[in-house]
């Protein structure tokens, strides 16, 4: 026991050689009260996860990419609005409609209507057959593509099926009140009802994990010797107002501490006509909250560019388009909950240091004081 005793570090003074002063009570209340702030501060920060973050090549292959978007357009009608998409592997999808709802807007913003994307069915009202009479009750309706069509056997019942065979023959549609199915269902006076309104246009795209674009187009757009062309340039003449504002663009699920730049974005065309582009450099991110649930999503960059139209120089129709790639660094956030151990140690850190420190402080202070009393003393006695 002896032997024990000996090893203690923390010998014991009596209490009759303490000597307490009033600055060593004040140092010791100011030490406490920093004591107390540092703990619940460090305590603040063990109770609350933190992210760490990881930079690691991104090997997916043949994944998707979701594209979720919100875009006003004040000054275009939904009826000529067309969606496209394509991307560097060649596939293209041309006037997109699922997954998309388009709500007419009018002067001042206010919804009008709220409908999936399509124009309607068919009035069936003695229309033009394929050979040039008009339907009896005893045939089945076969409706000419007006030189579209690939076989003998093709019928193009509706306006919209008039328009698709004319996309893929490279054609533009040039007169539809020429055509028996787009005059029965009024296409061109709708666009014309709805001159003057606006649209909003919101949903997703689920395109290939590649390089590519979406843009938004007034009229179905249609390819022709590389080039990209619009089959209702004849309804304005090309003066078209794309100012539009982008209220919500994101790439993927949303996810704590993301931030989309786009959102919120307005752009007000002035006189002439062009394409605004947006070049947005996608960066594949995983999120993975402290109890493990995974979120794999994307973060974004954008610049902008307007382009101008120049006369007989237009390779492709005015719109916003949208030109995105992917960048082969992803990133990985993990939350995570600091160590008991390492909160401990640094509670320890807190204490010690700031116990060491004052008294170092009180030692020099009441040193000093002693010091000046003593030459005092001395003076007084010469």
């Amino acid at each position: 026991m002896n032997r024990l005793r000996n090893l203690d570090a923390y010998p014991k003074i009596n209490e009759d050689f303490y000597n307490r002063t009033l600055s060593g009570g004040l140092i010791t209340l100011f030490s406490s009260l920093l004591m107390l702030i540092l703990f619940f501060s460090e305590l603040r920060l063990y109770m609350h996860p933190v992210t760490e973050t990881q930079l690691r090549v991104d090997t997916s292959r043949g994944e998707k990419l979701r594209i979720n978007f919100d875009v006003t357009f004040p000054a275009l009608q939904c009826s000529i609005i067309s969606i496209d998409t394509m991307d560097i592997s060649g596939e293209r999808h041309l006037d997109v409609r699922h997954d998309i709802i388009k709500r007419r807007l009018d002067s001042h913003g206010n919804v009008i209507e709220s409908k999936q994307d399509g124009i309607g069915h068919t009035k069936i009202e003695k229309p033009l057959q394929k050979h040039g009479g008009r339907l009896e009750h005893n045939e089945t309706y076969c409706g000419s593509c007006f030189g579209a069509e690939t076989t003998d056997d093709t019928c193009c019942n509706s306006c919209e099926e008039v328009r698709e065979a004319y996309r893929k023959k490279g054609w533009a549609l040039s007169d539809p009140e020429s055509i028996d199915q787009c005059k029965r269902e009024g296409y061109v006076q709708k666009v014309k009802d709805e001159e003057g309104e606006g649209c909003n246009l919101h949903g997703f795209l689920e395109v290939n994990k590649v390089a590519g674009n979406f843009h938004f187009v007034p009229g179905q757009s249609f390819h022709q010797s590389g080039f990209q062309f619009g089959d209702l340039i004849f309804f304005q003449q090309g003066n078209y107002n794309i100012s539009h504002k982008v209220n919500r663009l994101a790439f993927g699920d949303f996810f704590p501490g993301v931030v989309n730049p786009l959102d919120g974005v307005q752009w007000n065309q002035e006189k002439q006509n062009g394409v605004y582009q947006y070049f947005v450099k996608v960066v594949p991110s995983i999120y993975t909250d402290v109890h493990g649930h995974t979120i794999q999503s994307n973060q974004f960059s954008v610049t902008e560019h307007f382009q101008k139209m120049e006369a007989g120089r237009m390779q492709s129709p005015p719109g916003v388009f949208f030109y995105y790639d992917l960048s082969p660094i992803k990133v990985i956030f993990e939350e995570q909950h600091v160590e008991f151990l390492h909160f401990l140690t640094n509670v320890c850190a807190i204490v010690g240091g700031i116990f060491t420190v004052s008294g170092i402080v009180d030692s020099f202070i009441y040193h000093g004081q002693r010091a000046i009393k003593k030459k005092m003393e001395i003076g007084k006695f010469n």
